[in-house]
């Protein structure tokens, strides 16, 4: 009976120093960082809420998932957006955003971290309100170049400059009876003898009638 108590003792120190090892355990990062993180708010980014959250006392950037929420209200009351959380800005040492967008207008944003270890910043930061782009106006294509009206030829034809032909005088190639070479001469020679034979023969007619009146 008497063990019992003294088990019972055993058991509950040894629970005792189990906590407190894990109790020293989980804050170590505490202890080499300090055991608050600075929060800034440095305003946004296309809507996104924007900070910077680093370790109070060194200023190390916290290498853990941040735990935080961001909660946003309008300045004059009427709006309000969130909660929302934080993650990391791909490229930077201590940038983290929200992925939410904010709507146009002046906010008040507050951001409490809980993980890795308490945190607080807030800040009053405005989102203007872009226009959005113009569809952009198809390019002009090129257009094919018109053919150019050809020029006027300078050398223009002898029988433009001078008018028509006069129908009644005929050119010299449609005249009767001209050749060329010794074909020329032989139509003449051939009308020659054809007239001489027609005088030859009204003048022996003549004279036959004329000495048939003298009888």
């Amino acid at each position: 009976m008497r063990t019992r108590p003294a088990f019972r003792a055993f058991t509950a120190l040894g629970f005792l120093l189990t906590l407190v090892a894990q109790a020293l355990a989980m804050p170590s990062t505490a202890r080499a960082h300090g055991d608050t993180v600075k929060v800034v708010v440095t305003g946004q980014r296309d809507g996104h809420v924007t900070t910077e959250i680093t370790w109070e006392n060194d200023g190390d950037a916290v290498e853990e998932t941040v735990a935080a929420t961001v909660n946003a209200t309008s300045v004059d009351r009427t709006r309000s957006m969130g909660p929302w959380r934080l993650v990391r800005v791909p490229g930077t040492r201590a940038g983290w955003m929200t992925a939410e967008v904010l709507a146009p207008g002046n906010w008040k944003v507050t951001v409490d971290v809980g993980f890795p270890a308490l945190g607080h910043g807030e800040a009053e930061i405005a989102v203007p309100v872009v226009d959005p782009v113009p569809p952009s106006a198809p390019t002009p294509t090129a257009s094919a170049p018109l053919p150019s009206a050809p020029a006027p030829s300078s050398a223009a034809p002898s029988s433009a400059a001078t008018g028509p032909a006069d129908p009644s005088s005929p050119s010299p190639s449609s005249s009767p009876g001209v050749t060329s070479g010794g074909g020329r001469t032989g139509w003449w020679t051939t009308a020659g003898l054809v007239g001489i034979a027609l005088v030859g023969a009204a003048v022996g007619l003549w004279l036959r009638r004329a000495r048939a009146g003298r009888r």
